[in-house]
């Protein structure tokens, strides 16, 4: 998870409660602990939630890591949906980051909060502070065991800082802004150089607060600074509400956080949105400078170059102009898994319920069959021996057909899935990229936005090919694909979390991949914390779910691939001719009717 405070240079129950709005958290710290010697604490904050009934903390998203400071202005959001009949619990933790371990244990506890959804948005203002304690307790990521906070440094009870959540009702503006500005003669903050100049953008609020809402890069050693073209959706600048003042504050960036303010400007986006010209030439004034110095005029000018406004296309737009979802299952047949005739296997083929592999299956795969439209799944095997000369396979057909290992309906699937059981001998080992490459190839084949592929990896152990998956993946993050593996037993899954690329984006051999693709869920918690297995199942369909848009999205936008138009509906039939005098039918003929 890469962040400064300024970026471094380069189940049949009927429908659910409706939200009544979606919101947007922002979150600050104040006077957080110093848990470093030589430097200030590098703080993130973690967002856990906890589901209706649910006594069990689930974690809903983190902050980016800011360096250096103890008084923190995350950038990265929380939405979330409010639901004004239901208590919404909410525990936020601090963590100083000391690696790029995405193991919360692994970093220093800072304190926690703990407050409702309800109480955020009634408080005056929709702003709420509350003081940081070390609580009891603190969780691993993706629902590990807890370990006592203490563990990490902390102190039950201790004061430790203040949290400042500010909740923000969403608009439904899905236009985005795409800006460019340069800077010129700004003021030299640098003894030995020149200044480093990045800027800040600040969305005003009602109460006359403003909440932070972009960055810029940081631009070494300049004082005429061309900061890079950035998109940012309108919602987030104003709201949709395009005489709202937007701040924009200009520093010169230094290495241990403390930041040197040149000044600040004041525009909105109804000025911004008429593009380059002297309307957009902006005066960046230090206060405290104008006060002092009589002669003073200003640190610089700030220019805006260009402007451009388009609508952000969502999944459902590509949807309906016609893009086909194919769905790709690969199973993990290695040894690891235990006897499948034995009750003890992830395997075992019970006549009362499920497996964990099935149950996987069918609660992601009822989901996405929807959005295709021939309902033909490809489904894979690695890890086992195969008839006829038992050779070892990575990427056999559960079906039997190498040429098509298609199978008919999640059921069609299944049923190929009992049948390999009965046939192959698990063995080993656990190899991803055989079958992350299978999918890939299909991908290649289609890069026009009309069909985007879903492979989904059911698997119990410890990757054994991390290296070749890494690779297999960083090439696979520029096709039309994402990844969903889901962990079954109860092994430590440390490879999968760093498969999946939400804190750190994967790389091999020094190329980072250009999307997050990987989406990794434990099968255990799903199943334990008591409810039915209806409603585990649908959660996880849920959550393994939830970024497949966001990654589809983020293809088509590299792309620029823009959705086809949705086709026209169909006529509906034309209404049978009235009866008038000459057409009735004769009464004898319609007594006979």
């Amino acid at each position: 998870m890469a962040g400064l405070g300024a970026p471094e240079p380069g189940s049949g129950h009927g429908p659910g409660p409706v939200p009544a709005t979606r919101v947007e958290l922002t979150v600050s710290c104040r006077q957080l602990l110093d848990k470093d010697t030589f430097s200030k604490s590098d703080p993130l904050c973690v967002l856990y939630t906890q589901h209706p009934g649910s006594r069990q903390w689930r974690e809903f998203g983190r902050t980016e890591v800011i360096d250096n400071t103890l008084n923190p202005d995350f950038l990265r959001k929380f939405v979330l949906d409010y639901f004004f009949e239901e208590k919404q619990n909410l525990r936020f933790d601090l963590y100083d980051v000391d690696s790029k371990s995405p193991d919360l244990s692994k970093h220093d506890f800072l304190g926690q909060a703990f407050c409702t959804l309800g109480e955020i948005v009634g408080s005056a203002g929709s702003r709420l502070e509350k003081p940081l304690t070390m609580g009891t307790v603190t969780t691993h990521p993706r629902g590990r065991r807890p370990t006592p906070a203490v563990s990490n440094g902390g102190i039950p009870g201790k004061k430790c800082g203040t949290i400042i959540l500010l909740a923000e009702e969403l608009g439904n503006c899905r236009d985005v802004a795409t800006l460019q500005f340069c800077a010129n003669k700004l003021d030299k903050k640098d003894f030995f150089g020149k200044s480093d100049p990045f800027m800040v953008f600040y969305r005003s609020n009602e109460d006359g607060t403003f909440t932070i809402c972009h960055k810029t890069e940081v631009v070494r050693n300049t004082l005429n600074p061309v900061w890079q073209a950035f998109a940012i959706p309108v919602r987030a600048l104003c709201n949709g509400d395009y005489d709202r003042a937007i701040k924009v504050e200009v520093y010169d960036w230094d290495r241990d956080g403390s930041h040197d303010f040149i000044g600040e400007f004041t525009t909105s986006y109804r000025e911004l949105a008429r593009g380059h010209s002297q309307f957009n030439v902006y005066e960046v004034v230090n206060p405290r400078k104008k006060m002092k110095k009589k002669k003073y005029l200003n640190s610089g000018t700030v220019t805006l170059l260009s402007f451009a406004v388009e609508s952000d296309h969502t999944f459902l737009d590509y949807i309906r102009g016609g893009t086909q979802i194919n769905f790709t299952v690969a199973i993990d047949f290695t040894a690891s898994n235990g006897n499948p005739s034995q009750s003890t296997s992830l395997h075992y083929l019970s006549p009362y319920q499920l497996n964990a592999y099935s149950m996987a299956l069918k609660a992601v795969g009822e989901i996405i069959q929807d959005y295709d439209s021939d309902k033909m799944f490809p489904a894979l095997g690695f890890g086992a021996k195969i008839p006829p000369d038992g050779r070892v396979s990575h990427e056999f057909p559960l079906n039997g057909d190498a040429a098509n290992p298609a199978c008919r309906g999640i059921e069609g699937v299944l049923e190929a899935y009992h049948r390999s059981l009965r046939s192959v001998q698990l063995y080993g080992p656990t190899n991803f990229a055989p079958v992350v490459n299978h999918v890939a190839r299909s991908a290649a084949a289609v890069l026009d936005g009309s069909q985007y592929f879903v492979l989904l990896i059911i698997t119990d152990g410890v990757i054994s090919d991390m290296a070749q998956t890494k690779e297999a993946i960083v090439n696979a993050a520029k096709l039309p694909m994402s990844i969903i593996i889901v962990g079954v037993g109860q092994a430590e899954f440390d490879a999968m979390v760093e498969l999946d690329g939400d804190d750190i984006r994967i790389s091999s051999r020094g190329k980072v991949a250009e999307r997050d693709i990987v989406q990794f869920v434990p099968f255990r918690d799903y199943v334990e914390g008591g409810g039915s297995a209806g409603l585990s199942m649908a959660r996880l369909a849920k959550d393994v779910l939830a970024e497949i848009p966001d990654q589809f999205i983020s293809y088509m936008k590299a792309r620029g691939i823009k959705p086809q138009p949705a086709p026209p509906s169909p006529d509906p039939p034309a209404p049978p001719p009235a009866l008038t005098a000459s057409t009735r039918l004769p009464r004898t003929t319609l007594a006979q009717c």
